[in-house]
């Protein structure tokens, strides 16, 4: 089984872009952020003659995230994290597939640091932090995927040093994402590659992609008995260097149909 996340950048306007990723990748199930368009407006006719079963989170020029499910339809769990009732950001959305249960989110970016976006960020973070541990005491598989916009180490990040006072690796940020991996989650890629530079994001401007001068803020973290069940991950560089794609490339795993012998959650 493969479970792909993937922030398109804005869905409708590389709509081709993420159709011929789904006809090549073929992938299970797809976490989509970053919609930029409302639920009248997202393109569930053509996502499902590509194959595909679709619920979505929209919101008008912002936000937005999605679950696709080859061959089926997602069951909808939940739409919004809970813990505010006030907060109209589409930033979550949970689904039941083939017995799990897979949430998709897209956290704040949080810039500029210092300012209210940066304690908005963690706000949500806090609130995403209880809820997970909520899904941990369900003891069921669950995975939660998505664009973290965190870089949890210098290993996720080109030139750290240059990003200290960034939202995306302030050391609150960093912690955050710390304190949610050690209630028992796994962190897939760190996982299996835990001494390579892998990059999900690469910036439009300064060649980034080029160059390699990535960010690692895609991420999967898996419940203990999914993460038994972890055989592949990777990401689908070359997808950024498709003309008119996004700044993110599709991050993956792969689950093999019984735990591996041996494997636990390790909590990094």
């Amino acid at each position: 089984m493969k479970i792909a996340t993937y922030n398109v950048n804005g869905v409708n306007g590389r709509l081709e872009v993420l159709l011929r990723w789904l006809e090549l990748a073929k992938p299970d199930v797809v976490c989509l952020q970053e919609l930029k368009a409302p639920d009248t407006r997202f393109p569930a006719r053509e996502i499902e003659a590509a194959g595909y079963g679709a619920i979505w989170h929209g919101q008008k020029s912002w936000n937005g995230v999605a679950i696709l499910a080859r061959g089926k339809k997602p069951l909808l769990t939940r739409k919004g994290l809970p813990g505010d009732p006030d907060d109209t950001h589409s930033r979550y959305i949970e689904a039941a597939v083939d017995g799990m249960v897979i949430g998709c989110l897209y956290l704040p970016n949080g810039n500029p640091y210092p300012g209210p976006k940066f304690e908005y960020k963690l706000a949500w973070f806090r609130r995403l932090t209880a809820y997970a541990a909520e899904l941990l005491e369900l003891e069921v598989p669950v995975i939660l995927a998505g664009d973290y916009n965190v870089m949890p180490t210098e290993l996720d990040v080109y030139k750290p040093e240059r990003w200290v006072n960034d939202a995306l690796f302030r050391v609150e940020v960093r912690y955050a994402f710390r304190q949610l991996v050690e209630q028992g989650w796994t962190d897939a890629i760190r996982t299996l590659r835990p001494h390579e530079t892998i990059y999900t994001f690469w910036d439009y401007f300064r060649n980034t992609y080029a160059r390699n001068a990535g960010l690692r803020i895609d991420h999967f973290l898996l419940s203990p008995d999914v993460a038994a069940r972890l055989s592949k991950a990777g990401v689908e560089r070359e997808v950024r260097g498709w003309e008119h794609t996004s700044d993110h490339a599709p991050t993956w795993i792969e689950l093999s149909d019984k735990p591996k012998r041996g494997r636990k959650a390790n909590g990094r």
